[in-house]
C-alpha cells in the first residue's frame, strides 16, 4: 500500500470494475489518508481521524465490490455488514459493537496466515521428522553403549527419509492420534450473546476435556493434519493477538450496507428498534469507542467506515446530524447504461462472459462470444432494467444464465463441441424472456 499513490489504485479498481470515477476517487484517497498517517508524528497522528465515506446509488452498480476489491488490494481486515441486521441495545439481535468483534476475528486470521508462512518451513521439518517417529517407531530408541545399532537404526532413518521426500510413500497407511474439536458452545441471553461470548467460549474449550480418536490414515492425509498442529505450535499466539489488534484499530474498513434502511423519522408508535436506536447505537462505534473482545480492548477511533444505500425514500440528511457529521465525503454511483454494460462484459479481468467460456471449456465444450452477440446481451439487460426493477449488473447473471441453460444442459454430451453466441443466438432465447417479462408489468399497472 506505501508504493500505490491513488491514481494506481483506481488503475487496480478499474481491472473489475467499470465506470463509478467518483466512487473510486474517493476510496483512493482515504486509502492514501492512512499511509500518511503513519507517517506523521505520534503526537499529531492520534488526532488525524479517518474521513468516512457514504455511496449512494442503486443496487447493483459496484458499491460492495469497490469496498471489498480496496480492502484485497491492501491486504486489509474487511467486514461486510447490513445495517438492518442490528438493532438497539436491549433488543433481541445482534449488538451494534458486535461489528468491532467480527473485524477482530477477521483481522487474526489475517494474521495467522501471514504467521504461517513465516513458519511453514520448520513445520514442514518437524512434520516429516514426525513421520518418520510413526513409520519407524524403535529408531528414535538410543543406547549409548551399542553405537553399532545406533549407526544402523540412524541409516534405516535416512534411507526412509529418502524415500519420503520423494513422494514414494503417500499411500502408506499409519496410525496418527487426531484430536477431536469441541463443538463450540454459545451462549444466549437477553443482553446479548455478544457480550456474554467473550469470556466464555475461550473458558468452556479449556474445561471441557480433550477427545483423542487413533485413525489409520494414508501419509499424504496425516501429512496435512500434521503441518496443521506443527504449524499451530510455532505461532506465538501473543504476537498474532498484538499484529491483529493493531492492524483492526489502523487499516480495518467496515462496509455498512443499507444505511438508508435505518433512516428515516422516530417512530411515533411504540419502541423504534430497527431506525434511531441503531443510529444512536452506532454512532459511538463511528466516532471512536473501546470494544472489549476475546483478545482484548479493539478501539474504533481510526477505522474506516464505508456506509452505502440506495435512498430511493430517504436522503442521507435524514440521518442524524451526530451520524452525518461522522460522514463527510458523500459520493453518488451513477445508474449502468447500454454502454456499461457492454463494457461489464468485455473489460473486467473476469467478466462473466471470460468465467462462463473458461467453466464450459472444462467439459470440452468451446463458448465464443461474437461483438453483435455481446451488444445484444448488453441492450436486453438494459431495456429489462429500464421496464422492471433495476437491479443493475446482477441483471447480466440472470440473462447468461437463461442464455446458456441450454449448454450448460447439454454441454457433456453435445457432439458439437463449439457453440457461437452472435446476436441471432440470442435475441432467439432472450426476446421472448423479454416480452413475457414486459407483458406481466403491463398486466400490473406498471407501464402504460
Amino acid at each position: 500500500m506505501a508504493e500505490m499513490t491513488p491514481r494506481q489504485i483506481v488503475q487496480e479498481l478499474d481491472r473489475y470494475i467499470v465506470g463509478q470515477a467518483a466512487a473510486k476517487r474517493a476510496v483512493a484517497i482515504a486509502i492514501r489518508n492512512r499511509w500518511r498517517r503513519q507517517q506523521l508524528p505520534p503526537d499529531l497522528r492520534k488526532d488525524v481521524t479517518p474521513k468516512n465515506i457514504i455511496m449512494i446509488g442503486p443496487t447493483g452498480v459496484g458499491k460492495t465490490e469497490i469496498a471489498r476489491r480496496l480492502a484485497q488490494l491492501v491486504g486489509a481486515p474487511f467486514l461486510k455488514i447490513e445495517a438492518t441486521k442490528y438493532t438497539e441495545v436491549g433488543y433481541h439481535g445482534r449488538d451494534v459493537e458486535s461489528m468491532i468483534r467480527d473485524l477482530t476475528e477477521i483481522g487474526i486470521s489475517l494474521v495467522k496466515q501471514e504467521q504461517r508462512k513465516l513458519v511453514e518451513t520448520q513445520a514442514k521439518e518437524r512434520v516429516n521428522e514426525r513421520l518418520l517417529d510413526l513409520l519407524l517407531p524403535h529408531s528414535t530408541t538410543w543406547d549409548p553403549e551399542d553405537r553399532t545399532e545406533n549407526e544402523r537404526n540412524q541409516r534405516t532413518r535416512e534411507k526412509m527419509k529418502a524415500r519420503l521426500e520423494a513422494g514414494d510413500l503417500e499411500d502408506r497407511l499409519v496410525e496418527l492420534n487426531v484430536e477431536q474439536k469441541a463443538v463450540p458452545v454459545q451462549i444466549f441471553s437477553n443482553l446479548g450473546m455478544e457480550q456474554m461470548d467473550v469470556d466464555f467460549q475461550s473458558m468452556f474449550e479449556r474445561i471441557m476435556p480433550k477427545q483423542n480418536q487413533q485413525r489409520q490414515l494414508p501419509i499424504r492425509e496425516a501429512r496435512r493434519i500434521l503441518l496443521d498442529q506443527e504449524t499451530e505450535g510455532l505461532i506465538d499466539k501473543q504476537v498474532v493477538t498484538e499484529k491483529a489488534i493493531d492492524l483492526v484499530e489502523n487499516q480495518g474498513i467496515i462496509f455498512v450496507d443499507e444505511l438508508d434502511k435505518i433512516c428515516g423519522p422516530q417512530s411515533t408508535h411504540g419502541p423504534d428498534v430497527s431506525r434511531q436506536g441503531v443510529q444512536r447505537d452506532l454512532l459511538p462505534v463511528v466516532e471512536g469507542t473501546t470494544v472489549n473482545t476475546r483478545y482484548g480492548p479493539v478501539r474504533s477511533d481510526h477505522i474506516l467506515f464505508i456506509a452505502a444505500g440506495a435512498f430511493h425514500t430517504s436522503e442521507p440528511s435524514d440521518l442524524m446530524p451526530e451520524l452525518q457529521g461522522r460522514f463527510p465525503i458523500r459520493v453518488e454511483l451513477t445508474d449502468l447504461n447500454r454502454e456499461d454494460f457492454l463494457r461489464i462484459l468485455t473489460e473486467p479481468k473476469h467478466a462473466l462472459t471470460k468465467q462462463y467460456a473458461e467453466l464450459l471449456k472444462t467439459e470440452g465444450v468451446t463458448l465464443e462470444f461474437t461483438q453483435d452477440g455481446i451488444e445484444a446481451m448488453a441492450l436486453i439487460a438494459f431495456e429489462v432494467n429500464s421496464v422492471t426493477q433495476n437491479i443493475g449488473a446482477r441483471r447480466l447473471h440472470t440473462i447468461m444464465e437463461r442464455l446458456l441453460e441450454e449448454v450448460n444442459y447439454e454441454g457433456p454430451d453435445r457432439e458439437d463441441k463449439h457453440v457461437v453466441i452472435n446476436g441471432d443466438y440470442v435475441h432467439e432465447r432472450l426476446d421472448p424472456f423479454v416480452k413475457k417479462e414486459g407483458e406481466s408489468r403491463r398486466r400490473m399497472g406498471f407501464m402504460v
